[in-house]
C-alpha cells in the first residue's frame, strides 16, 4: 500500500549495477511507492523520448512523479528517501555534498558502468510476485 504518489525509476535492464539497484528497492519499498521502467520496454522507451534520453544508450536514472522528473544524483537520492529509514537518513546526509560534486562522480560511474560493473546479454527482469511493479 502506498502512502502518497507512486514514482517511476527508470533504469537500464542491461546494466549490473543499474539491474541490482532495481532489485534493492524492490527488496527495500515496503511502502510501494516505487514502479519501475527499463529503458529497453515500452513504457521506459516513452519516458526516455519524453525526457530526451538516448534509450540505446542511457546516461542517467531518472525518477518521475507526475510531471517532475530527477535526474542523476537528485534521483537516486529521491529513491533511498523514499525507502524510509535507514536509508532516507543517509539520503538525507548525502544531500549536504553539493550537486557541483555529487552530479559529475554520478555521470562518471554512468558512463562507465558497463566496463566497472558489467553488462548482462539480456535485460533483467524481476520475480513472477514482482512483475507488477513493473512499468
Amino acid at each position: 500500500m502506498t502512502d502518497g504518489p507512486r514514482s517511476i525509476i527508470l533504469f537500464d535492464a542491461l546494466c549490473v549495477l543499474c539491474s541490482a539497484n532495481a532489485r534493492f528497492v524492490l527488496r527495500h519499498d515496503h511502502r510501494r511507492r516505487f514502479l519501475l521502467a527499463s529503458v529497453q520496454g515500452e513504457a521506459g522507451r516513452a519516458l526516455c523520448c519524453r525526457h530526451r534520453i538516448d534509450a540505446g544508450d542511457p546516461d542517467t536514472i531518472i525518477v518521475v512523479t507526475g510531471e517532475q522528473a530527477l535526474r542523476d544524483s537528485d534521483a537516486v537520492l529521491a529513491i533511498y528517501a523514499g525507502l524510509g529509514q535507514p536509508w532516507a537518513a543517509a539520503a538525507t546526509a548525502l544531500r549536504l555534498v553539493p550537486r557541483s560534486i555529487r552530479d559529475p562522480l554520478y555521470r562518471w560511474v554512468a558512463r562507465n558502468r558497463y566496463r566497472l560493473f558489467g553488462r548482462r546479454e539480456v535485460c533483467w527482469l524481476p520475480s513472477a510476485e514482482d512483475s507488477g511493479r513493473m512499468a
